[in-house]
């Protein structure tokens, strides 16, 4: 930062080629994972160009502008800022998602709930399009991602933050999804009235004394409303398996995700609120029982 307050272009007359080699060996030297990878989605988003543009344009210089932009982006990434923050959106389910203070980036594990989800819904024998409910909707990663995957279904998020209503609500417009959801302010389901055939959530799971110890990206960048769990990791679970299995039509499903060691708590909660658990969890790519599931039987 220079004395003035504006931030020092240190890529200032580099073509785009040599400003990729600069950052990456800044975020290199600041133990960044993914060094290489970021310094080329950064730079791109700093330039305007994607992979094939930072290609063809390698030898072009950068614009002041440009180097400007790109040594913000480099200061707020080297000082732990995740990449889906300074970018202001993620891709989800092969779908672009903008982020707000209020709402989790999401991540690849969390596709496991609609991969679960997905696939309960294929077996279904009535031919209607299903009702989804999706509790603590966020962004509206995973309502937004059935509902692209299934043509004519409906559903509704919930969220406590009106800021993350808001940011779902735009991320529906722009995948050309407001038409077939609704976003609504309340804990939990407390709002909603059934039957849906899928209720989703992945609510907070991580134990209060955890959070401290979480890495930088996600402690200071993440609102901890959608990170924390509780004394136990459980209290999101307690309230809304209740919730969702009043809502349930019969041969409903809930879904949710799981933190590392909680698939089979979690089940057991399900039980004793009278849904049935059918299938195993479903693992994530790195092994761990990520989505869980359970129905609502016939009486």
């Amino acid at each position: 930062m220079q004395r003035d307050g504006r931030v020092s272009t240190p890529f200032a007359g580099l073509s785009i080629e040599s400003a990729r080699r600069a950052l990456a060996a800044q975020l290199k030297a600041a133990q960044l994972d993914e060094a290489e990878l970021d310094a080329r989605i950064l730079l791109g988003a700093a330039v305007g160009l994607d992979l094939t543009g930072l290609i063809a344009q390698a030898s072009r210089l950068l614009t002041e502008a440009e180097a400007s932009r790109l040594a913000q982006h480099a200061q707020r990434r080297i000082a732990g800022e995740p990449v889906a923050r300074i970018l202001g959106v993620r891709e989800f389910w092969g779908l672009p998602f903008r982020l707000s203070e209020a709402t989790l980036v999401p991540r690849p594990d969390t596709e496991t709930v609609v991969e679960l989800a997905l696939e309960i819904f294929r077996e279904r024998k009535t031919p209607r399009p299903p009702r989804i409910a999706d509790i603590g909707t966020g962004s509206g990663a995973i309502l937004l991602a059935l509902l692209h995957e299934i043509p004519g279904a409906f559903g509704v998020g919930t969220d406590l933050s009106l800021t993350a209503l808001k940011t779902a609500k735009g991320n529906a417009a722009s995948l050309g999804l407001a038409g077939r959801s609704a976003f609504l302010a309340c804990s939990y389901a407390a709002a909603l009235r059934g039957p849906f055939d899928l209720i989703v959530s992945n609510p907070p799971y991580i134990p209060s004394g955890e959070i401290p110890t979480l890495s930088i990206e996600v402690r200071e960048h993440d609102p901890h409303l959608a990170l924390d769990g509780g004394n136990d990791g459980y209290d999101a679970y307690r309230a809304l398996i209740p919730q969702a299995a009043e809502r349930l039509a019969t041969g409903g499903a809930l879904i949710v995700e799981a933190g590392r060691g909680q698939a089979r708590d979690i089940e057991a909660l399900m039980t004793a609120a009278g849904l049935a658990v059918d299938r195993p969890p479903r693992a994530d790519l790195a092994g761990i029982p990520r989505a869980v599931s359970a129905r609502k039987m016939p009486p």
